[in-house]
């Protein structure tokens, strides 16, 4: 299942992209640092929300980004085989309930 992340609450103001450190195809980590945002007091790396591999990204070096703005599609973990799996309040990942050979 694809989701759409956001830019959290950075508090007041806006920042400017000054590193990505995904591309689309990578398969991110919850908590993984995704991009580095300045401001004029401070740079703050920004983490994934949730584990899963980059569809789209929303955002380039130098764009201005505030609370709430796009950042990027998330085909998020476990989610899509356990949505289509008969059995998926008991699916373990890509698919269990897939026949083999």
């Amino acid at each position: 299942m694809s989701e759409l992340i956001r830019v959290p609450d950075i508090g007041n103001g806006e920042g400017e992209v000054i590193e990505l450190m995904v591309k689309v195809g990578d398969r991110i980590e919850a908590d993984q640092s995704i991009l580095t945002l300045e401001s004029d007091k401070a740079s703050m790396e920004i983490p994934a929300p949730k584990a899963g591999v980059i569809k789209a990204m929303k955002v380039k070096l130098g764009d201005r980004l505030k609370e709430g703005d796009e950042l990027f599609e998330l085909e998020v973990e476990g989610e899509a085989a356990a949505a289509s799996c008969p059995r998926s309040r008991t699916c373990r990942g890509p698919c269990c309930c897939r026949k083999t050979g």
